[in-house]
Parts: C-alpha cells; sequence; structure tokens
C-alpha cells in the first residue's frame, strides 16, 4: 500500500522506548517533521528532560502540557456523576485520558499546520481506537499513523536495536514484567503473571495502596461535599479538583481502598484481565451514592442507573465526542441539579463504608418513614394500594384456577380466521 505524503506530523509521546523509536520511523517511513506532545495527567512521572530527549531522537520541537484540571473537571467528574461504572467495577481510569489527550494533539497539529497524527498504541488494545476516533470526531481530515500496525518491530529488543541503529539515546532500564497505565485518577496493572486468571497478584505489584492487611487497625472517617453531583470539598474545606482527588488518593491508599481484580471485555473481542487502583475515586463514588439515596426519587435514581451503564460504554468504547454522550451529560446535568449536599464515610483495611449523609434536598421524611407511631401514615390505605398494584396477578392466577377446574382451557379455534 502506498504511503500518504505526510509533511508534519504530532505524535503522542511519553518519552519511552516505543515512542523514541517512533520519533525516528516516522521520519525515515514518511520523510516529515515530528512533533511530540506529553500530557501531563498526574502520571507521577518526572517530566523534565523530555524536551531535550525528543529533540535528541529528531523531533523538532515537543509541547508538555498540564491537562489534570481539564481531565478532572471535563471527562473525570461528569463520568462520576453519571455513576457510570464498566462491567460493574472498572471505573475508568485509562478510558477518558485518551480523548483529553487525542483533543489537545489536534489542537496541535490545527495550530501547527500538521497533516497527521500518531500514537503508539497496540493493535491488540482499546487505546488505538479511542485515540483515533478522537481524531475523526474532532478532524477527519487528519491522516492517522499507528506505527504498531505497519512497522516490523515486534519486541523490545528489535526496538532497542532499531534506536541504536539510529542513534537515538534510551536508557536502560530495568523493564517491569506489568503493562502499567497511571494517572491521577488511577493505576492500572496487565501482564505478567496477571494473565493467568487463577493466579493472585503479587502484592509488590500494587502502587497506589497498601495491603488492607497492613493497613492501619484505626478506621477514618471523611466528610466529603457535593454540589450538582460534583464533590467540591474534603472534611469542611473547599478544594479543587486536583487538591481533592490527590488527597483522597493518599488516604484511601493508606487504608488499602479502591483495589479491583476484573476480567474485562475489551471493545476488539478479546477478554483481559485488569487489576486497577483507584483508591480516591473509590471513595467519591461511594460518598456520591449516599447522597444520591437521599435527594433523587426511586424512579429517577432507577433510570439513573440504567443511563450509567450506557454511559460507561460510551465512554469505554472511546465515543466520547459523540452527540448520545453530550445528550446522556444534558440528560445527568438535569437529574443531578439536586444532589448537594454531605455524605460520611469510614475507610477501614481496604473497605470505604457509607455511614452517614445530610442534604437541604433531601426527600427523606423520618415521620414518613418511623416504625413508631406516627400521624402521617394511614395503614389501612396499604390495602386498597396492594390490590390494585396486584390485579394483573390475581386475574392470571384466577384464570389457571378456572382452567384447572375445567381440565384445561380448549384449544383455540381458528377456523374462523381461514381464507377461502
Amino acid at each position: 500500500m502506498t504511503k500518504p505524503k505526510i509533511k508534519k506530523c504530532v505524535l503522542a509521546y511519553s518519552g519511552g522506548l516505543d515512542t523514541s523509536a517512533i520519533v525516528a520511523w516516522l521520519r525515515e517511513n514518511y520523510d516529515c517533521e515530528v512533533i511530540c506532545m506529553t500530557a501531563d495527567l498526574g502520571q507521577g512521572e518526572e517530566l523534565s528532560g523530555l524536551e531535550a530527549k525528543a529533540l535528541a531522537s529528531g523531533a523538532s520541537k515537543i509541547y508538555i502540557e498540564d491537562l489534570r484540571e481539564e481531565f478532572l473537571r471535563e471527562y473525570v467528574f461528569p463520568t462520576l456523576r453519571a455513576g457510570a461504572i464498566y462491567e460493574r467495577e472498572y471505573l475508568l481510569g485509562t478510558s477518558f485520558a485518551r480523548p483529553v489527550i487525542a483533543k489537545r494533539m489536534v489542537e496541535i497539529a490545527e495550530a501547527e499546520g500538521a497533516d497527521a497524527v500518531s500514537h503508539g498504541c497496540t493493535g491488540k488494545g482499546n487505546d488505538q481506537v479511542r485515540f483515533e476516533l478522537t481524531f475523526k470526531a474532532l478532524n477527519p481530515r487528519l491522516t492517522v499513523i499507528a506505527p504498531w500496525r505497519e512497522w516490523e518491530i515486534r519486541s523490545r529488543e528489535d526496538a532497542l536495536a532499531y534506536c541504536a541503529a539510529h542513534n537515538i539515546p534510551v536508557q536502560q532500564s530495568k523493564r517491569s514484567i506489568y503493562s502499567r497505565d497511571r494517572n491521577i485518577w488511577h493505576i492500572s496493572h496487565e501482564g505478567g503473571i496477571l494473565e493467568d486468571p487463577w493466579q493472585e497478584p503479587e502484592e509488590e505489584m500494587f502502587t497506589l495502596t497498601t495491603s488492607p492487611l497492613a493497613a492501619p487497625d484505626t478506621p477514618e472517617y471523611l466528610e466529603i461535599g457535593f454540589e450538582q453531583g460534583v464533590p467540591v470539598s474534603l472534611n469542611g474545606v473547599a478544594l479543587g479538583p486536583i487538591e481533592l482527588v490527590s488527597q483522597l488518593n493518599e488516604i484511601g491508599g493508606r487504608h488499602g481502598v479502591g483495589r479491583v481484580d476484573m476480567v474485562e471485555n475489551r471493545l476488539v473481542g478479546i477478554k483481559s484481565r485488569g487489576v486497577y487502583e483507584t483508591p480516591g475515586g473509590t471513595i467519591l463514588y461511594r460518598a456520591l451514592q449516599g447522597i444520591e439515596q437521599l435527594v433523587l426519587d426511586g424512579e429517577t435514581m432507577h433510570y439513573k442507573d440504567l443511563l450509567a451503564q450506557k454511559y460507561a460504554e460510551m465512554v469505554y468504547y472511546g465515543r466520547w465526542f459523540t452527540p448520545l454522550r453530550e445528550a446522556l451529560d444534558a440528560c445527568m446535568e438535569v437529574i443531578t441539579q439536586p444532589v448537594s449536599g454531605v455524605a460520611r464515610v469510614r475507610v477501614y483495611k481496604g473497605s470505604c463504608a457509607l455511614v452517614g449523609r445530610k442534604s437541604p434536598h433531601s426527600l427523606y421524611r423520618e415521620d414518613y418513614a418511623t416504625f413508631g407511631e406516627d400521624n402521617v401514615y394511614d395503614q389501612a390505605d396499604a390495602e386498597g394500594f396492594i390490590n390494585l398494584y396486584g390485579l394483573s396477578m390475581k386475574v392470571r392466577a384466577l384464570l389457571s384456577m378456572a382452567s384447572e377446574a375445567n381440565g384445561g382451557l380448549p384449544a383455540p379455534d381458528f377456523t374462523a380466521f381461514k381464507r377461502d
């Protein structure tokens, strides 16, 4: 297949072995200028020195973008507000990180006059879809180059040899047996012994959380404030998104909260096992549920749960920039208008328990709910309600009883409907 002519390409760049090789590979195979873009999403990696490394690899320039605030406000918190959880457990830490990176790549490509974008995702994972759907949604005129679907490099040794042949400086560091992705919301672990779903994860693998067995013997109580479904405070102190999530990560991690071990269904049709650590996010989800219990009527809350599942699929499948996701957000904005208040949780040895909640919009009425004597609820009214609510069940049972008494219902006669 003939390669398209590319003048300038924006590359999602981490500074690791693969993306360092990609810089040189793009120049060699497409004869184009390469501009690197590194997103700071709170991954905790050292970002200093990346410019020199990118330039030494052959890039013309590099953008190092602090996207943590945008990431939390515009991607993480809307997903949290929706209550979206993929396949019952995954809090989507990697999934919504890709569209924010890809969006910024498109913006840089347009500002720089680039005609292509590139990423280092493999052809077996979800991330290639998430990046490329964002590119298509925001600027379909950009050519997408995915080296892992084109080049002959198939291993770390191949990549090292390629870098050596092209005089690309790479650090010879010990390779982790796990594939990891980290940002301010979570860290994921895949590969190694995790590829056997029967094997228990090694304790040494965990990065953000203490083992629940070794966590403090004293529980810790937290009060988390929400405004319209968005977290805004911790223990009575108003905090911005970065500070709030960072503090909850530290507290939750210390108590071993937020570990998930699951086998999930990838978008590409493969089942994969992932282990996730999301301490702060786990606390926030539990706390938000406490406020919703008070302020949402039953019908609304139950329907929100249905929408949440669809929202999670949209995020996981990389369909962030779609009309449906925007419509779901608009719906959630209306549903969560009364979701303001304070939830109290207890974190202890890997658990996060909801122990209290209060809200100025609470629908909970103690005078209605009490098991003691009250003057607002006539229990005799329940008989009429039950009679009406169970009427269809009663009619069906009566029909069945009549049928049994007559030796079964007669076979229907369809002769009147036969055509001449």
